[in-house]
């Protein structure tokens, strides 16, 4: 058996990695397609769109948005799980397709592990809960005091993960029991909320914070541990009557399995700098969410602890997989 020289198998070797590096170089060439797996309006409609503008700046191509709600965010992610693996379509999603979806139905269309190239971390946010003007709830403790009187009467609706496993939390945390709405995603169950077809639900600050300070919708509490600096007078969840309680999401880039590693980076460039827009700057500024980037090393750890957290929260919230 005869072996290379040393000097030649390096060549060929470098031979071997040239296109894969030429074809990143050259990255992209054509159009990029984000696929959003919730509707136009959506907080990860609205960053989708933001990041967007930062690649076009960069690249000088246009990335057209692709809005795929529906089925808990499954219909979008599986698109891209079948998507061919050239950098081309890029899913850009939160933890309701890759950190809860696999704990709350019995059977995915997608691996959220296998199917998926990660890329990046884009930001992290919290929630606020929101109710009708017209509703006699005026704070937390009024909602809850309603629906411990009518259990099981007071709906909240919920278009994604992170809106429902919120709702489901507060129940459990507060001893309460509400009737779930879902819907496709979470701008036209905030469009049903306002027209009084669903009591509450709890939303993205992207989403529902601008019908609050529209007078369309009533802000009773958020999320997190801490006030939100755009909403200062709304209390926390916490203070307002149920101690302990925080409910966060993020999002998040992924490619299809497959992608080379070299488009994957490139991808991971174009998109972490892109945080740094203008565009972004103005979506994290006017939502309250964090900015946050990662390795894609750092987003698959990241996804793994995140995954296990949501099932935690789902099997002790005692959903029943569907």
């Amino acid at each position: 058996m005869r072996f290379a020289p040393l000097p030649r198998l390096a060549a060929l070797c470098a031979a071997a990695i040239l296109p894969l590096t030429a074809a990143a170089q050259d990255f992209p060439n054509k159009p990029i397609t984000f696929v959003v797996p919730f509707a136009a309006g959506s907080a990860t409609d609205q960053i989708g769109r933001a990041i967007a503008q930062g690649v076009t700046e960069q690249t000088g191509q246009a990335v057209v948005i692709e809005n795929k709600p529906g089925a808990s965010a499954m219909i979008g992610a599986q698109d891209v799980a079948r998507a061919a693996p050239d950098g081309y379509r890029v899913l850009i999603t939160t933890n309701t397709t890759h950190a809860a979806n696999e704990h709350l139905y019995k059977t995915l269309q997608y691996d959220p592990v296998k199917d998926y190239a990660p890329i990046t971390l884009l930001g992290k946010g919290g929630q606020i809960m929101v109710v009708n003007p017209s509703s006699p709830a005026k704070s937390v403790s009024d909602f809850l005091e309603m629906a411990r009187k009518t259990p099981g009467k007071l709906s909240f609706g919920s278009g994604s993960s992170s809106s429902r496993i919120a709702g489901e939390l507060l129940q459990q945390m507060a001893g309460v029991q509400l009737l779930h709405v879902p819907y496709k995603s979470n701008p036209p169950a905030v469009t049903d909320l306002m027209g009084g077809q669903i009591d509450m639900m709890i939303t993205d600050t992207a989403t529902g914070l601008p019908q609050v300070k529209a007078g369309k919708l009533r802000a009773l509490g958020v999320t997190g541990l801490k006030r939100s600096p755009l909403a200062p007078d709304v209390p926390t969840i916490d203070e307002a009557g149920v101690p302990g309680y925080e409910m966060g999401y993020w999002f998040a880039a992924y490619a299809p399995a497959g992608t080379p590693q070299a488009v994957v980076q490139r991808l991971h460039e174009l998109l972490s700098k892109a945080t740094e827009g203008n565009a972004a700057k103005q979506f994290y500024a006017n939502t309250g969410t964090d900015p946050a980037t990662s390795t894609p090393q750092e987003l698959a750890q990241f996804q793994q602890a995140e995954s296990k957290k949501w099932g935690e929260i789902i099997k002790k919230a005692g959903i029943q997989p569907e």
